[in-house]
């Protein structure tokens, strides 16, 4: 199987059931192999049947049925067959093409019986095997367009009772519900197909509900429902397609549909029906929409709904007045009908929500810092410059951050107003006694500053790491006493991480000593330090290409 490695395998089954699998390598018989998978059983406590395959991003993955692999992990069975299949690799083109003659050959041998003949063959298997039995009569009663006889069998193809324990559809069981699900779908699709539109439609739209009713109910984590819904989703607009059902009840439908939790397993767009809807049945649409979104004004699915509808037929004061219905305290939707306004080439009144966002958030601490920028952004094109600060200024008194300090300096420094904005702003940072205080003033490079600062408010190794870089060149006695201190701690930790930090830290301190003149001294501390660390292999050799 191409991919396939024992670093992969011992990745996906993790080390235990990696190194256990290593003996069940002669339990392995019964190899089939297959376009991208390989069947075989296992003899374990009992004899398992093991399926390993390649997913669709080249992934191995497999299932066992074991009551370790039933719970979705790849077990020690999975590990053997994979273990027996890289041994096997040379020899895998020739059983695939082994595997396609046995099929090409079931094929020939069935195309050579007589009508007679088959359906023998097929009445002896349905008489053995009940699900074969059961798919057929779907089948059969699909072509007959057999409503009757389809709905119940569809009802029960999307009963999760069968794959349940305790009320819920594990890993295991739940490729194996969506492959009886997918009966449904073909059942639909093939009422469609023998001139029974209307019913396809109706059973679609059933069929859609029932399984929403369930999803909650199972493990989906390959996917197969959300795929399923969709193909539901398709069989239905194809039903309408061709039943061509009264506009006014469709858009009923599509609207309740959009409101409902199957939505997100279907993902129906209502517009996709603009052809089928027709002019009246457009106009029905958004009345229904209208309707629910007046009856709750706050839903996301009917303000989603009703924004989609607006944008759809360019209609921006409806999408305002959506939007306008319901305010975040933050002014995040604020910033949306901005946003919305400007798209639309109303700038004047986008102006406007963006300033009542500001006004209306009652803390500037929890603004939407996406809104503040925006506003910002407006003011200084349009060229007022006083009005960017003093936003900027106003925020950062809400937030004292490192950011709005930086947003308030670029406000400042575009309207020439930086020194006495700095002051101010550095005032508050300091009443503050906090690190942002020194973070400011490192972010200014304000060296001498910064010392003083960290030296009575305190600061965290990083900070004091990026104070000493900066002191380098003008202060490295300084700047050694903190790479000295920082090196101690390290010197006392293991792990690759670890010495390339000393390491860095020990080009940093020759450094200082190239300034200081004191070459000599930076030689002893190096010798002493590969003394002491001899036994970090991993370290002695950094310093080794570092040339320390």
């Amino acid at each position: 199987m191409d991919g396939l490695t024992e670093a992969k395998l011992r990745v996906l089954a993790g080390e235990r059931s990696f190194e256990r699998g290593l003996g069940y390598v002669d339990a392995v018989s019964g190899v089939e192999v297959g376009d991208g998978w390989v069947r075989a059983s296992v003899r374990g406590t009992e004899r398992y049947e093991v399926e390993l395959r390649l997913g669709g991003r080249g992934r191995p993955a497999g299932t066992c049925d074991c009551p370790y692999g039933q719970e979705g992990n790849f077990c020690k069975h999975l590990v053997a067959l994979g273990l027996t299949v890289i041994a096997q690799e040379a020899d895998l083109p020739r059983q695939r093409e082994s595997a396609r003659d046995r099929a090409r050959g079931l094929d020939t041998w069935l195309s050579g019986l007589s009508r007679e003949e088959l359906l023998t063959l097929v009445r002896d298997e349905i008489a053995e095997d009940r699900q074969l039995r059961r798919r057929l009569e779907l089948r059969a009663a699909s072509a007959r367009g057999d409503l009757a006889g389809i709905r119940p069998r569809i009802r029960e193809l999307l009963d999760v009772g069968p794959f349940a324990q305790y009320g819920y559809v594990d890993y295991p069981d739940a490729r194996a519900y969506a492959d009886q699900a997918v009966q449904a779908v073909s059942a639909i699709r093939s009422l469609t197909a023998v001139g029974r539109a209307s019913a396809a439609m109706a059973l679609a739209r059933e069929a859609i509900g029932l399984l929403a009713g369930v999803v909650e109910s199972v493990d989906d984590s390959d996917g197969w429902l959300g795929q399923i819904g969709a193909d539901l989703a398709d069989a239905h607009h194809d039903a309408c397609r061709a039943a061509r059902p009264d506009p006014e009840e469709l858009a009923s439908w599509l609207v309740a549909h959009a409101l409902d939790d199957a939505a997100d397993l279907t993902d129906i767009d209502p517009l996709d029906y603009e052809e089928l809807l027709g002019e009246q049945g457009l106009i029905a649409l958004r009345r229904y929409a209208t309707e629910a979104w007046t009856a709750n004004r706050t839903g996301w699915a009917e303000k989603h709904l009703m924004q989609r509808l607006a944008k759809s037929g360019r209609d921006i004061d409806t999408v305002i007045a959506v939007h306008a219905a319901d305010l975040a305290p933050n002014g995040h939707t604020h910033l949306l009908i901005a946003r919305e306004l400007d798209a639309a080439a109303r700038p004047a009144e986008a102006l406007e929500w963006a300033e009542r966002g500001i006004c209306e958030t009652e803390d500037l601490a929890t603004v939407d810092t996406a809104l503040v920028g925006h506003l910002t952004d407006r003011y200084t094109k349009a060229g007022r410059l006083t009005d960017a600060v003093t936003l900027r200024r106003g925020h950062f008194a809400a937030s004292r951050t490192l950011l709005t300090y930086q947003q308030l300096r670029a406000a400042a420094r575009a309207a020439a107003c930086w020194p006495p904005e700095r002051e101010n702003a550095l005032d508050l940072l300091r009443a503050d006694a906090g690190r942002v205080f020194v973070d400011a003033l490192l972010d200014d490079k304000d060296v001498d500053a910064t010392w003083q600062a960290a030296g009575e408010y305190g600061a965290h190794d990083g900070q004091w790491l990026t104070l000493a870089d900066l002191s380098r060149p003008t202060r490295p006695a300084d700047a050694l006493a903190v790479y000295h201190r920082l090196a101690a701690r390290l010197t006392r930790e293991t792990g690759n991480h670890a010495y390339e930090q000393l390491v860095s830290l020990l080009v940093s301190i020759r450094d200082c000593h190239r300034h200081l003149g004191t070459p000599d001294d930076f030689t002893t501390y190096v010798s002493e330090l590969r003394t002491t660390q001899k036994r970090k292999r991993n370290l002695v050799r950094l310093m080794d290409e570092y040339g320390l």
